[in-house]
C-alpha cells in the first residue's frame, strides 16, 4: 500500500472540512462527492447499531449519507474541531450542532468523530462516522423543549431512532 506524503493527506483533509463548511451553508451535501470520494468508496455510519448505513460508491453516498439522511437537518451545522493524520488515515472531530443557542449562550451540540482513509489524488476510499446516538436524542429533546427542533427531523429521524434504541436496549432483559 502506498503511503502518501503527510502534506498531501492534510491538504485533502482540509479540503473536506472546507466542503463540509460550505455544505452546511448551502444545505447541499452532494456537490463535492465526485471530487472527494473514489468511485468505489465505502461510507459507514453505525447509528448505535440500530440503523447501520453502509454506502458503497459515490451514487450511494449521495443518496444516503449526503442525501436522505440529511433530511430535516437543514438548519444544523457540522463544524470541525480538528483532525489528526497518521499515514493515510485521518481522524476528524466535529460537532452535530443544532440551531440556536442554549440560555447560557452555549451551542446545542454533541461531538462526533470520523475515521477516513486517504487513497491519493485528493480522494478518500473509506469513511466511518461515529457519534453517541443517545446523547443526540437528548440534544433533540432539548431542541424540542426550546421550540427549535425541525418537525420533519422529529418525524423521519428522531422518533424512529428512539423507538429502535428502546427496542435494542430492552431486548434480552430477562
Amino acid at each position: 500500500m502506498t503511503v502518501y506524503p503527510e502534506e498531501e493527506v492534510r491538504s485533502a483533509a482540509e479540503r473536506l472540512i472546507e466542503h463540509h463548511s460550505k455544505a452546511s451553508e448551502v444545505t447541499d451535501w452532494t456537490f463535492y462527492v465526485d471530487e472527494t470520494y473514489t468511485e468505489d468508496a465505502v461510507y459507514l455510519c453505525e447509528y448505535a447499531g440500530v440503523r447501520p448505513v453502509t454506502a458503497v460508491g459515490r451514487k450511494q453516498i449521495k443518496e444516503t449519507h449526503y442525501g436522505e439522511d440529511m433530511g430535516g437537518f437543514e438548519d444544523w451545522t457540522f463544524p470541525y474541531d480538528g483532525y489528526a493524520v497518521n499515514g493515510n488515515r485521518i481522524i476528524t472531530h466535529w460537532w452535530n450542532r443544532g440551531p440556536g443557542k442554549r440560555p447560557d449562550g452555549s451551542f446545542y451540540q454533541t461531538p462526533g468523530v470520523s475515521f477516513i482513509t486517504y487513497a491519493g489524488n485528493g480522494m478518500f476510499s473509506h469513511q466511518h462516522d461515529f457519534f453517541d446516538l443517545a446523547h443526540q436524542m437528548k440534544l433533540c429533546d432539548d431542541l424540542e423543549e426550546a421550540g427549535l427542533l425541525n418537525a420533519r427531523l422529529k418525524e423521519i429521524w428522531v422518533k424512529p431512532m428512539k423507538a429502535k434504541l428502546v427496542e435494542m436496549l430492552t431486548s434480552n432483559m430477562d
